[in-house]
C-alpha cells in the first residue's frame, strides 16, 4: 500500500472524475469505490470516495460537496517523453471543457491544475550553460502548450 496519496476534493463528481483520469493514462484503474449508503446531503450522488490509480499512482476523490475547489497551488505534473505525449495528454485533459493556461500549465474540465511537460524541458533547464538554461525558460514563459522543436530552437540561440 502506498503510504502517502493525494487526496482529491469533488463536489458530486468523485466517480466521473476518476473515470475519466483513468481513461486517459496507460497502467491506470479504478481501486476502490465506496459508498454513503445513501444520497448525499444536497446531490443525487451515492459514491463517498473513489480510489484510483495513474500510472501506478494511487489517488482518492472525494464527493464532498461544493465548500472547496482546486486551486492552481496545487497541480499534478505529466513528464511527458516527447511531442506526441505532450499533444496526447494536451489534449485529453482538455477534453470537455478543460482550459489551457501557460507555460506548460491547464485545467481540466473539473477545474484540477495539470502541468504537460516535455522531458526535454527539464533537460534544458538543468543544462551546464546557464544561458542556455535561460533562453529555455524564456520560450517557455511564452508558450501555452510546450513545442519541443521551439524550446529546443530557443535554447540554441535560434528563436
Amino acid at each position: 500500500m502506498q503510504k502517502i496519496m493525494t487526496h482529491l476534493w469533488f463536489d458530486d463528481q468523485a466517480e466521473e472524475a476518476a473515470r475519466f483520469y483513468t481513461s486517459i493514462f496507460a497502467d491506470s484503474r479504478i481501486v476502490d469505490v465506496t459508498d454513503y449508503g445513501r444520497k448525499a446531503p444536497g446531490t443525487d450522488v451515492t459514491v463517498l470516495t473513489v480510489t484510483f490509480e495513474l500510472a501506478g499512482q494511487r489517488y482518492i476523490a472525494l464527493n464532498a460537496g461544493p465548500a472547496f475547489t482546486f486551486t492552481e497551488a496545487v497541480s499534478l505534473y505529466v513528464d511527458c517523453a516527447d511531442q506526441e505525449e505532450v499533444d496526447y495528454y494536451w489534449a485529453r485533459l482538455l477534453e470537455g471543457g478543460g482550459e489551457e493556461v501557460q507555460c506548460g500549465w491547464l485545467k481540466d474540465r473539473y477545474g484540477l491544475s495539470w502541468q504537460v511537460v516535455p522531458r526535454t524541458f527539464t533537460e534544458l533547464m538543468a543544462d551546464p550553460d546557464p544561458e542556455r538554461a535561460g533562453r529555455a525558460f524564456e520560450a517557455m514563459m511564452g508558450m501555452v502548450k510546450p513545442d519541443v522543436a521551439k524550446l529546443v530552437a530557443a535554447a540554441d540561440g535560434a528563436s
